[in-house]
């Protein structure tokens, strides 16, 4: 059970001169950049702004992709954008393929139990059917039991 003292990558606990130092940009330039939406700092009961590490790497990927690769800002916010969804993506499908071998895992389950009771029932009445079979062209009504279990 995580307490208050509990650190991860997320949590904001920079203030805007030392998130500037550790990433390279002047914090007039986190503040613009807090405005355009390119990262968006937790906030303190007085609304200061407090950065993550998280919100470093990004801060620094922001400086890279303008300085090194000469990327725009609103093409830097749909990089980022993008790289987002792509990470909630692949989240995603971590999650449904656990769930999908989770539900392989059950049906075989099921299918086992299924076969052992089908046995069991079998081994009890001599071969009978589990349930009555419907003859192609007879009614519900006049369902008829397969050869051998009369």
């Amino acid at each position: 059970m995580p307490n208050d003292f509990d650190l991860t990558d997320d949590t904001p606990v920079y203030v805007i001169s030392v998130a500037a130092q550790l990433s390279g940009l002047h914090p007039q330039t986190l503040r613009a950049y807090d405005r355009l939406g390119l990262v968006s700092p937790g906030r303190t009961a007085g609304r200061g702004r407090r950065y993550s590490l998280r919100d470093i790497l990004i801060l620094r990927e922001v400086q890279r992709l303008s300085q090194e690769d000469g990327v725009n800002l609103s093409g830097i916010k749909r990089i980022l954008e993008l790289e987002s969804e792509w990470q909630r993506s692949r989240a995603m499908l971590a999650e449904m393929r656990a769930e999908i071998s989770q539900l392989r895992a059950e049906l075989e389950s099921t299918r086992a139990v299924a076969a052992r009771l089908a046995a069991l029932l079998r081994s009890r009445t001599g071969g009978g059917a589990l349930v009555p079979v419907r003859m192609p062209g007879t009614r519900s009504s006049d369902a008829a039991v397969p050869e051998g279990s009369q």
